[in-house]
């Protein structure tokens, strides 16, 4: 469950831009508010200006034009190191030739304060990450999660009103990832931080944050409680990028005969469910016209398993499946034209009409080259604009 969010603003962007001297406007008019222990991450692709965003608020890049603020302070021309920020470094920034203790109470030796007030605060911060034992280490005694707790440690032990992480988690393996997501979490909840966190990676976005921001090419997209960016995305580009497996985009016509609605994609016709236009009343501005629909894997199955009889079912022909034991990935083609989100680190495939890809129930036997019966729950599918891309609500 969610904690509850505190409204009080502890970091406030305003129409944060970046201009280059080219030219190149990596950040667009980026307005947030960050509430005081509020944990924010902000997620995009490659090149989408989030890392930027991150040095503004850092004091490392110049703001070219907007409002930054924290604790209610106008911040846009105060030097970075009082801004009382401390940033996590993707590659940890440790220093190889001293120990544990050393690197953890770096800053605040430079700041002089006296020597038993730092080893108080380096061994409160050494408990809190579980480092008492390692403190006389060099980093390269340690693991890759361990040098990342000791970078956590420097930014706890400076006790900053704003943590700033850049994909600090972007060096560790797979299975360390998992476990340093949920350390972060847990640290971030016990510390009561406000936090803004960077990542590329949607999965670390949804599982971390109370709240997430979707940029792409410098402007915000969306900004929601990841389960209200998962179950309504403003637009394709949200849509595509929040999920994994991605969303299922294809174009599709939606007509009505006598009440009855339903939607043609290519040459299979898929009746609608009767409270979709309550729902949606915007859909019926629609009628005869085409739109792009969304369709989760997850709101697919196999029909011989599921035996339902209360969703639409078609056919198909099973190309791939994925077996990954709580769930089976099948993919299979379909006719009607895919379209692209617009994610720009998504691969293309060679095909113009990727697979479509449904979630279904391990226990499902189906296999490459053999008829599967497809059923979908319409009332989970997503429409959208095909001009403006913007979600029909």
């Amino acid at each position: 469950m969610r904690r509850k969010i505190p409204t009080v603003s502890e970091l406030s962007l305003e129409g944060l831009t970046k201009v280059y001297p080219n030219g190149f406007k990596a950040v667009d008019g980026l307005s947030i508010d960050i509430a005081n222990g509020e944990f924010l991450v902000l997620v995009g692709p490659s090149g989408c200006g989030k890392s930027t965003a991150l040095r503004m608020v850092a004091g490392l890049e110049e703001i070219t034009s907007g409002q930054l603020s924290i604790g209610g302070e106008p911040m846009n021309e105060v030097e970075p190191k009082d801004r009382n920020v401390a940033m996590v470094f993707q590659n940890y920034a440790l220093y190889p030739h001293l120990d544990v203790e050393k690197n953890i109470g770096f800053a605040l030796k430079l700041s002089g304060m006296p020597k038993p007030e730092i080893d108080n605060k380096v061994l409160e911060a050494a408990k809190i990450l579980e480092l008492e034992s390692l403190l006389k280490n060099k980093p390269a005694q340690l693991s890759g999660g361990q040098r990342q707790r000791v970078a956590m440690g420097r930014a706890i032990v400076r006790d900053p009103s704003v943590f700033l992480m850049d994909e600090p988690l972007s060096n560790l393996d797979a299975k360390l990832r998992v476990q340093m997501r949920a350390e972060i979490t847990r640290l971030q909840r016990k510390l009561e931080a406000t936090t803004l966190y960077v990542t590329h990676d949607q999965v670390e976005a949804m599982t971390m944050g109370d709240r997430v921001a979707v940029m792409k090419d410098g402007v915000l997209q969306q900004i929601d409680r990841p389960s209200s960016l998962y179950d309504s995305p403003d637009n394709l580009f949200v849509a595509g990028f929040i999920g994994a497996p991605a969303m299922n985009l294809r174009e599709a016509k939606l007509n009505n005969n006598a009440g009855e609605w339903s939607l043609e994609m290519g040459e299979i016709k898929i009746p609608l469910a009767r409270g979709i236009l309550e729902k949606k009343r915007s859909l019926a501005g629609y009628e005869g016209k085409n739109v792009v629909v969304g369709i989760r894997p997850e709101a697919m199955g196999d029909a011989a398993v599921t035996g339902s009889k209360e969703h639409p079912i078609f056919s198909a022909v099973t190309e791939l499946t994925e077996a990954l034991g709580s769930d089976l990935l099948v993919h299979f083609p379909m006719d009607a034209k895919a379209v692209d989100a617009g994610d720009p680190d998504a691969l293309k495939d060679l095909d113009e009409n990727p697979l479509m890809i449904a979630r279904v129930d391990p226990r499902s036997q189906t296999k490459p080259g053999e008829k599967i019966e497809v059923s979908i729950d319409t009332e989970r599918i997503h429409f959208f604009d095909d001009e403006t891309r913007l979600a029909i609500k």
